[in-house]
């Protein structure tokens, strides 16, 4: 491109912006010619227990055995259980949204298809991005985890003895995790060679897994004791306020279930399978996370849970058994195999819509046609160089980064991508379907957004915090009452299709869980939240505007030239 091009780019920024930002697409033109965008097509080859399937596995990570026992020990105590069911029920309401954008939208672009539809390309683009990141550093994280947990599978209990430590570079940075990078390589030729073999695969190892926490879930009730559950200081030492705190933390745990809405192309029946697949996996994990998190809590008294390896050091103190160690940290390495799979399924088939939206480079929207997979999008996030875009993406990350540094930069990110669907739904059922006007809508949603601030908040201030509570929480509840009785929502779509159903109850729901806990972090994850939204801005105004206003240029010219010859023909 030559530098006169440039510089009128540039020029024409804010006119580019007024023209594409605010630009939605209709779910026929995603399902049609912007997937065409892609040559050949994803194979559809999945059925829906593919689905469960993949979206126990994606949530049956390392996650649990991170968070339960610093939970349980520091913020809620035994009722470390109820922070679990209060981050289930917060992600069973996320998951009813997805599952219905997913059946009106079947795409394999997830959270970015169906914030693009509704609310126009840079919050589709702002939230896919914040997915992407969700998944890369998640994807660091667990991928760390196994070389922790596959060392003490094989009896080393030195963190770093299978890491590789280089002075010269900064301390937290330095510890080299070769085993995570070549648990990438060998996921990546799999994710390229076939989603369905893939999901066998996953199905496989979730399998194993949950025999796994089958294990733990009756040799701790085995040898636990009822008694552990109060003593000391009741059932919920530190009262609701520890409970809800520990749900914010514990809902790391719950990261990977919307992979099974990216799957929405290879699929073969969507409107039957999605619902099943999405909203049931979470019904799933959450159960299996309640019974796991009450075995650990009746083996010992919270005071006596271990921060690191919370499930080993409960065995081995309360039972005798240090062979259970090495059960636990072979289960936790199935699992994490299974949840890093998912993950990289996913964010593969992130960057392939955004791609076929012009957002990034097109050559990552292409779909290889021999084995029906974007081959190009799951080479370059997992094994990209770094003199690419990325960098390294997940293997760079894997392997310098520490896990402290990565945990603090994913819920955030995740709990806006979640807040902003539940936001779509909404609006797609009221205003873009509906007969209210789009103006109306958009006053609830801001109402009700600053009313679950207000509560959020009202809950951190010490005192007469109750009152706030209180006051905001009704606040809250009028306003969707309100907004229940007086507005009109359009046809969900054909009666064959699943919707959620009462709504806005559930999607509201959502809305005011997903601010709730957002709340609950602390104050360094918004800051390291808004540098990476403001690198999103900029990568926005600097290339997606640009490239994807060209692209659109292109079409409207090669569609004259089109109409042109065939005016000659006739």
């Amino acid at each position: 491109m030559a530098l006169r091009d440039v510089l009128l780019s540039v020029a024409q920024t804010p006119h580019r912006l007024r023209r594409r930002a605010l630009v939605t697409w209709t779910p026929a033109q995603e399902l049609n010619e912007v997937r065409d965008r892609s040559g050949a097509r994803m194979a559809r080859r999945l059925e829906w227990y593919d689905l469960v399937g993949l979206g126990v596995g994606g949530m049956l990570g390392a996650g649990v055995f991170v968070t339960t026992g610093r939970v349980a020990r520091d913020t809620a105590g035994p009722a470390v259980f109820a922070s679990y069911v209060v981050a289930g029920v917060s992600a069973l309401l996320s998951s009813f949204c997805y599952a219905e954008f997913a059946v009106r939208v079947p795409v394999a672009g997830g959270a970015f298809s169906y914030l693009r539809v509704t609310f126009g390309e840079f919050v589709g683009f702002f939230g896919g991005a914040n997915i992407l990141m969700e998944y890369v550093l998640s994807n660091a994280a667990v991928a760390r985890s196994f070389t922790d947990y596959l060392a003490s599978t094989c009896g080393v209990t030195e963190p770093n003895a299978w890491r590789v430590e280089v002075e010269a570079i900064a301390k937290g940075y330095n510890a080299l995790d070769f085993p995570a990078v070549a648990l990438i390589l060998l996921l990546t030729v799999c994710l390229c060679y076939s989603t369905k073999e893939s999901s066998t695969l996953n199905m496989v190892l979730t399998a194993f897994h949950l025999l796994f926490f089958a294990f733990i879930i009756v040799a701790g009730f085995w040898n636990g004791s009822a008694r552990n559950m109060v003593t000391p200081g009741g059932l919920a030492p530190y009262g609701v306020r520890g409970v809800l705190d520990g749900a914010a933390v514990v809902y790391f745990s719950y990261i990977g279930y919307d992979s099974a809405s990216t799957m929405a192309e290879e699929i073969r029946d969507p409107a039957r399978a999605l619902p099943v697949g999405i909203a049931g996996s979470v019904l799933i994990v959450s159960a299996l996370y309640c019974l796991m998190s009450v075995a650990l809590c009746v083996m010992l008294p919270y005071t006596q849970i271990t921060e690191s390896a919370p499930f080993s050091s409960a065995f081995r103190d309360k039972a005798g058994w240090r062979w259970a160690s090495n059960v636990v940290g072979a289960g936790a390495s199935i699992g994490i195999v299974a949840s890093l799979l998912v993950a990289m399924l996913g964010q593969a088939r992130y960057l392939c819509v955004i791609a076929r939206a012009r957002l990034v480079p097109a050559w990552l929207a292409k779909v290889h046609p021999s084995t029906g997979t974007p081959m190009n999008a799951t080479i370059f996030l997992d094994l990209g160089s770094v003199h690419t875009y990325s960098g390294l993406c997940t293997a760079s990350i894997a392997l310098f980064t520490e896990l402290q540094i990565v945990f603090e930069m994913i819920s955030i990110g995740t709990l806006l991508a979640f807040y902003l669907v539940a936001n779509a739904l909404i609006y797609h059922r009221y205003a873009k379907v509906g007969a209210t006007r789009p103006l109306h809508v958009l006053l609830f949603l801001l109402l009700l957004t600053l009313s679950s601030i207000g509560f959020s908040l009202a809950r951190r201030i010490d005192g007469k915090w109750r009152w706030g509570m209180a006051l905001f929480g009704a606040m809250s509840v009028a306003v969707v009452a309100i907004f229940h009785c007086t507005a009109q929502q359009g046809a969900a779509g054909p009666p064959s299709e699943w919707t959620v159903p009462l709504m806005p109850w559930p999607a509201a729901a959502s809305v005011f869980l997903n601010v709730f806990l957002m709340t609950t972090l602390k104050v360094r994850s918004f800051q390291r939240f808004g540098i990476w939204s403001l690198v999103i801005t900029i990568f926005y105004v600097c290339y997606g505007v640009h490239s994807t206003y060209t692209a659109e240029e292109n079409e409207i010219v090669n569609a004259m030239i089109h109409d042109a010859n065939a005016d000659i023909l006739s």
